[in-house]
């Protein structure tokens, strides 16, 4: 069957999930995290990105990110995605491939999926039990929101500015909220969507969507309506 072309559509929030092959390591030090975090800071200017979050793990990272035009994301991504392997390779003495197949993208509802996205990225080094609070993980974007350095890399969302009136209100609000965890619901939502490929949002947002783009942007339903049923012919 082939591959659907990914949904990906200017001025509106993505989430990205990018993984090493086999699930093999793709950052094995510091210089390994800070090449990547330079590379996506380079290309976000070249191909207009507004990179709202992060997350660099071992062997896969996150990304929340509103591209200018519908080309900017996959431009974006492989621009980053080579640049990255050739230094990797070059580095580790290695050859060949890094990455499991593409990266994997879903569009987010903002006022819905926003934030919760945000906390999500965030609280990807908890749930691997790396750390206890997302504070304590310096690869990121957490540290910024929640007032303990400046991250240049960020552009934040208008949703986050939203929060509160003052940096520190905006702080402490960001900060409770990724305290109080994500939903298991909405988790399974943007892990779902995000692997393959479909918007996360409501019914609304999606039939918005679809009338943006000729590619579908939901799961189609199983199998064929069956054709109704004729009467007999006596």
């Amino acid at each position: 069957m082939a591959r659907l072309p990914r949904l990906t559509l200017a001025d509106q929030p993505h989430h990205v999930i990018q993984r090493g092959n086999n699930r093999q390591a793709i950052f094995v030090d510091r210089a390994d995290f800070e090449r990547m975090l330079a590379l996506l800071g380079e290309n976000a200017l070249r191909f207009g990105i507004a990179l709202h979050a992060y997350v660099l793990m071992d062997n896969h990272f996150h990304l929340l990110a509103t591209p200018a035009s519908d080309e900017a994301l996959p431009r974006w991504m492989q621009a980053v995605g080579r640049s990255y392997v050739r230094y990797f390779n070059d580095r580790h003495g290695r050859s060949g491939t890094l990455w499991e197949g593409r990266y994997r993208s879903t569009l987010i509802q903002t006022d819905r999926y926003l934030l919760t996205c945000m906390a999500y990225i965030d609280l990807n080094p908890v749930r691997a039990g790396q750390v206890a609070e997302a504070r304590d993980y310096p690869w990121s974007s957490h540290a910024h929101y929640a007032g303990l350095r400046v991250d240049r890399l960020l552009t934040p969302h208008p949703l986050y500015w939203g929060l509160g009136n003052t940096p520190f209100a905006r702080e402490a609000a960001y900060v409770e909220l990724v305290r109080a965890g994500v939903a298991a619901s909405d988790q399974a939502c943007l892990t779902d969507a995000t692997l393959h490929g479909w918007a996360a949002g409501d019914a609304g947002f999606v039939k918005s969507l679809q009338k943006k783009t000729d590619r579908r942007a939901s799961k189609a339903a199983a199998g064929r309506r069956p054709a109704p049923r004729r009467p007999l012919v006596k």
